[in-house]
């Protein structure tokens, strides 16, 4: 079967201060916010990929993690390393990317990749 993976959700505890949070520390862009009685989600703006969104649920964290394609990880590293919490420094693996791992205030894991030149 193949299938193209198109939306994906990390488990929040505050919708708002999770916004904030994704806006300001990583400089991300939500697009729409809806909440009712059932649910509290907000989505955020993606150039390609799957949908990165946010809910709050009592499943925190949502014990998955996130890799987001970056074009420059190195300097994105330079201006988060001191603001988050790190999983996994910066690093260029032994299949040619380089990444980082942070975690969220939830404690969700968002991995930042610069996939490997050709």
């Amino acid at each position: 079967m193949k299938t193209k993976l198109t939306h994906v959700r990390a488990n929040v505890s505050d919708l708002y201060k999770s916004i904030e949070w994704y806006e300001t520390i990583l400089g991300f862009k939500c697009t729409g916010a809806d909440i009712n009685d059932r649910w509290q989600y907000a989505d955020f703006e993606c150039e390609s990929g799957a949908v990165f969104a946010i809910a709050v649920d009592e499943r925190v964290p949502s014990n998955g993690r996130f890799n987001f394609d970056v074009d420059d990880v190195d300097t994105l590293w330079e201006n988060l390393k001191n603001k988050v919490e790190v999983i996994q420094p910066i690093e260029t693996m032994p299949y040619g990317t380089r990444k980082f791992t942070i975690k969220d205030l939830d404690g969700n894991e968002l991995g930042f990749v610069k996939q490997r030149s050709e």
